[in-house]
């Protein structure tokens, strides 16, 4: 892993780029709930674009969260002269102020019908500098998580259909989308209902202690950013650029950063790319204090390949979400196996995560299919 090196003039011309863009300064809201998101300056849609404010600072996962194959822009901003502090493997300690927001949106499907959106992991044609070309995406929700004195707090925005605003969704909303798939060369249709959670429902992933229930950052870890960004001024390590910019302190050697792999990359290790998978995917509440600790099932970062990850390991209630299967994963039979049945379901009940999505991931139902069925043993020996 190498970080790459940029002239300090280079990096004055992008710190000051936001000051010429009209944008107010960003707004840390200390309490209450602004009835818009540009009432928070981070992003705004001007002139056609979804435009980043001065010291937002975009940022990627090695492997990211499904949610129905939308594509998501993820920032950063911190207040001046306040600096997040490196952890190895739990969140960065972010200040009081830190505004973080993430933008869910889609492809626009060319020629389709009000509704339809690609399937596509393509993002090459999404942005426009380091904000979003409205021309060929479809906005659909903002999500404001903001560190407060008490606490995060996490605020939802809906889009309107004029992509020109977006506006407060305390209770969550359905939208009706289409996704379209032409990747065959045949185009495939799939209607399915986009659910952006409500706040009582960010809870439920974002409270990484269920005992205390308090909402936390999930994406911000060094295992998830260590990975490179095409940034306006060029390519560069997120961590690197993180730390140069003041954003981040403590941060140690390359070489002792942990990294998650890319899931879809094929030059990965199969096993490396799975576990990074289920850990963005499942171990926000598979962990030994998370909202699904009372299964014994635990898919975070690091769970010995043993029973705590599944192997061979019974369910801990019988019931539709088995699919009268008897355990957890079964090596080399993903068939007979309960993690991707679950994975593969839309039913209330059975499908793993149980919000979060209305579609299958299908890529990823078949990366587990593939990670189990690679492993050997039995469960008739396995003890």
């Amino acid at each position: 892993m190498t970080f790459a090196k940029h002239a300090w003039p280079a990096l004055a011309l992008l710190l000051l780029a936001g000051c010429h863009r009209g944008m107010e300064p960003v707004a840390f809201h200390a309490e209450g709930r602004p009835t818009t998101l540009a009432e928070w300056h981070v992003v705004e849609a001007r002139g056609g674009k979804l435009e980043l404010n001065d010291g937002v600072v975009p940022y990627d996962l090695n492997t990211p969260l499904f949610t129905d194959y939308a594509h998501k822009l993820r920032t950063i901003w911190m207040p001046k002269g306040t600096t997040a502090k490196y952890h190895p493997t739990d969140t960065f300690d972010f200040p009081v102020g830190t505004v973080i927001s993430k933008t869910f949106y889609y492809p626009r499907a060319s020629g389709g019908q009000p509704g339809d959106v690609m399937r596509t992991g393509d993002y090459s044609h999404d942005f426009a500098g380091e904000g979003l070309d409205l021309s060929k995406v479809h906005l659909v929700e903002t999500r404001i998580l903001v560190h407060r004195q008490d606490g995060w707090a996490a605020i939802p925005y809906v889009w309107n259909e004029a992509q020109t605003e977006a506006t407060l969704a305390r209770t969550g909303a359905v939208l009706p989308l289409t996704l379209v798939d032409d990747a065959s060369g045949q185009p495939a249709r799939e209607d399915f209902n986009y659910v952006v959670p409500d706040e009582s429902q960010c809870q439920s992933c974002h409270a990484q202690d269920w005992i205390d229930r308090r909402v936390h950052p999930i994406g911000p870890k060094a295992r998830h950013l260590n990975k490179d960004y095409h940034y306006a001024g060029g390519d560069e390590n997120q961590l690197a650029h993180l730390a140069k910019l003041g954003y981040l302190g403590g941060l140690p050697a390359p070489a002792e950063i942990p990294r998650d792999a890319n899931w879809e990359d094929p030059h990965a290790p199969l096993d490396a790319r799975a576990r990074a998978y289920l850990d963005i995917n499942c171990g926000h509440c598979h962990n030994a204090n998370g909202a699904a600790n009372t299964t014994g099932l635990t898919l975070d970062y690091g769970t010995p390949e043993d029973r705590h990850l599944g192997i061979c390991k019974p369910p801990t209630a019988a019931g539709q979400g088995t699919g009268d299967h008897f355990f957890d994963i079964v090596p080399g039979q993903p068939d007979e196996s309960i993690l991707p049945y679950r994975l593969a379901s839309k039913e209330p009940g059975v499908m793993m995560p149980e919000i979060g999505r209305s579609t299958v991931h299908r890529e990823g139902v078949a990366l587990i299919k593939a990670w189990i069925a690679a492993q050997s043993g039995s469960c008739t020996t396995i003890h």
